[in-house]
């Protein structure tokens, strides 16, 4: 995981993206690449036609959101002596590139996304249909790359003890895929399955076999939720241990049927307090 792209937008949620984007880095020594992430032209226009703006007006005010994203994320690195990364060779510490020519609109994360081995952001806002959310959506949709979700408040450690949340679906499993570089270095992983929302596939100790195959000591954990959702459980379980991280695929449900009725992609984005690998 050397290449990490961060979507940067200036708002007080960046801090913890950054850091944890920055422990990502520290652990694999990569290159964290950011870009201003902001509604395209015609989007903030929509936002309120009567509002009377000029095409001038909102560009201007694209060209000012753009400058403070690149603002904030310079800072950063300067902050934690992060160097700019000077040419295409293999970095020897971790290093930063910033990308100008970003077009407006939160489609750009996912496409552009598809050449990075992550793509961190900071966790959505309460609201579903809320423009952080559609960046979600458009990283874990469009990319084909792991997503990984930063909590509100900047984690200390990445990767350390690790919580894999197994339901036997493919989304699971192509999560867990991608987080294989992190499960190598981690010090615990542990494999939990919560009874009566798995779907038809292997169980938590078979992948822990596999994990173990490849030189991951896993130990499998099944838990019955009692009058606990599964999300819930799963974040409990999550604190009881001391986790720095979950790896859970995102969406086994459809998203409109997690909207209306809930689900536990759904409940880990709102309520986790640590860092979520995710993957669809």
């Amino acid at each position: 995981m050397k290449s990490i792209l961060v979507p940067t937008e200036h708002n007080s949620a960046m801090q913890s993206a950054l850091d944890t984007a920055l422990l990502l880095a520290r652990k694999f020594v990569g290159c964290i690449e950011g870009f201003a992430l902001r509604p395209a032209v015609a989007d903030m226009v929509a936002m309120d036609p009567d509002a009377g703006l000029t095409m001038i007006a909102v560009k201007e005010n694209d060209a000012q959101m753009v400058r403070q994203a690149a603002d904030l994320f310079r800072s950063f690195m300067e902050h934690h002596n992060v160097v700019q990364r000077a040419d295409e060779t293999p970095a020897t510490s971790p290093c930063w590139a910033w990308l100008d020519a970003a077009p407006s609109g939160h489609d750009f994360v996912g496409s552009y996304g598809r050449v990075f081995d992550a793509i961190v952001l900071a966790r959505p806002g309460e609201e579903w249909q809320s423009p952080s959310m559609v960046t979600l959506e458009s990283a874990l949709f469009e990319s084909g790359r792991p997503v990984v979700i930063a909590p509100p408040d900047s984690p200390r450690s990445l990767g350390r003890n690790v919580l894999i949340a197994w339901n036997a679906s493919t989304e699971q499993g192509r999560a867990t895929a991608f987080a294989m570089p992190l499960l190598r270095l981690a010090e615990r992983v542990t494999v939990v399955t919560v009874e009566g929302v798995t779907v038809a596939g292997p169980t938590g100790a078979e992948m822990a076999r596999t994990l173990k195959i490849n030189g991951i000591a896993a130990e499998p954990i099944t838990l019955a939720a009692g009058k606990r959702t599964a999300g819930e459980t799963i974040l409990a379980k999550a604190d009881e241990l001391g986790c720095d991280l979950i790896v859970k695929g995102a969406y086994t449900q459809s998203r409109l049927r997690q909207m209306i009725f809930g689900g536990t992609t759904r409940h880990i984005l709102a309520h986790a307090k640590l860092p979520v690998l995710m993957a669809h």
